[in-house]
């Protein structure tokens, strides 16, 4: 079978390309294959399932990659500002935090609507099938032992997290041949292995806090919104949000602001309590959540008010690591920028591109990976439309 382009995976960015293709030019054969039964499996899931396809607050100071230029002109600029505007048919929301999301909260619309498209084009789609070669030409082997040729080979395969939605990181290996390197991988916007030596009686406990992360006591990142105690150490928003500055360090720390409240208020409230009569152990009730004002006392051993003022104001915790790949929701790390051009062709091979995460680009919680893979998935689009 002879196809004009071959899109490896069916997740946000192979669907977004796929759909820009088909719209540019209806006379373009696609393949689409993809490892999962059903395309755009991971995409159904963002947001918790609601849809947060981007930001309205785009800066290149909420991505990371080796080529933050590339990510600029692709992701930031006018011509890929909005891609979620073109893609979606439907009203975009953005809430107090910039994340924009359907009006309708559900992401399965989403992947619907590009599904529908798929559908009346002039598409083959392969399914619950992965590629296991590329070879020049382009030849493509798939696992089930049949062998399609394109004449363009867009790869959007993702990274290596949430191997349940078959991204187990062996997409690599299937550019190595042609010359391109990966930097190394990292799991991110994920949960965090921490110290839990003062935290452990607080397993299940969610707090509203400001976390702030420190490495080499330089602070890192910042981030306000909720803490999750578990068994291993933390998760919620506020960790998933400051994990991408950590994941790929060492020694690295969080501090917690457990009460963004005066220092003062906070005095006066253990003064008053101990003029009261109120235990040590007591001295943060209905200040803090009950077994997390006694976790602050019994870690700074003290009824100091100003002590333990600071204690919960710099609750500190050791980052040990993350919780790895199959927890983490992006993937830290990818295929050298320097290896690909401002349009995310291959230097190496002719009429091979990527797209997505598995690039080495990764932005921060809240929308910022989807628009790069919408954006750079445009950006693929378009560059092949103008050679046809």
């Amino acid at each position: 079978m002879k196809y004009d382009v071959a899109v490896i995976g069916g997740g946000a960015s192979g669907l977004a390309c796929a759909v820009r293709l088909l719209r540019k030019s209806r006379k373009i054969k696609l393949a689409l294959i993809d490892a999962n039964e059903r395309l755009g499996k991971k995409l159904a899931s963002t947001g918790n399932g609601q849809g947060n396809v981007t930001n309205l607050n785009m800066s290149p100071d909420k991505y990371f990659s080796s080529n933050i230029n590339t990510v600029k002109d692709i992701a930031l600029s006018s011509n890929g500002i909005a891609p979620e505007k073109e893609l979606f048919h439907c009203i975009l929301q953005s809430d107090e935090k910039g994340r924009v999301y359907p009006s309708g909260r559900q992401a399965s619309a989403l992947v619907d609507s590009l599904l529908s498209e798929i559908g009346g084009g002039n598409v083959d789609v392969f399914k619950g099938i992965k590629v296991t070669e590329i070879e020049t030409g382009f030849k493509i082997t798939l696992s089930d032992g049949q062998k399609i040729f394109s004449d363009y080979v867009v790869v959007a395969t993702g990274g290596k997290a949430q191997k349940q939605f078959k991204t187990d990181g062996s997409s690599y290996g299937l550019v190595k041949k042609f010359g391109h390197e990966t930097t190394p991988l990292f799991p991110s916007l994920v949960q965090l292995k921490t110290d839990t030596q003062y935290t452990k009686s607080l397993k299940g406990i969610r707090i509203n806090c400001i976390v702030t992360a420190l490495c080499k006591n330089q602070e890192i990142a910042t981030a306000a919104g909720d803490v999750i105690f578990t068994d291993y150490g933390v998760s919620g928003n506020a960790v998933f949000s400051v994990s991408p500055y950590v994941a790929d360090k060492q020694n690295a720390v969080l501090s917690l602001c457990l009460l963004d409240e005066a220092d003062e208020n906070i005095i006066a409230d253990i003064r008053n309590k101990k003029n009261l009569g109120y235990p040590k152990s007591e001295l943060l009730s209905g200040t803090l959540h009950n077994q997390i004002g006694r976790a602050v006392i019994n870690r700074c051993q003290s009824d100091d008010e100003k002590v333990i003022c600071n204690t919960l104001k710099n609750f500190t915790l050791k980052v040990f690591g993350t919780l790895g790949f199959d927890y983490a929701q992006v993937t830290k790390g990818g295929i050298e920028m320097s290896g690909v051009t401002d349009e995310l062709e291959s230097k190496f091979k002719k009429n091979l591109f990527f797209a997505g995460e598995i690039l080495d680009v990764d932005g921060c919680c809240g929308g910022y990976n989807l628009h790069w893979a919408f954006s750079s998935a445009f950006a693929v689009a378009d560059a092949i439309i103008k050679r046809q």
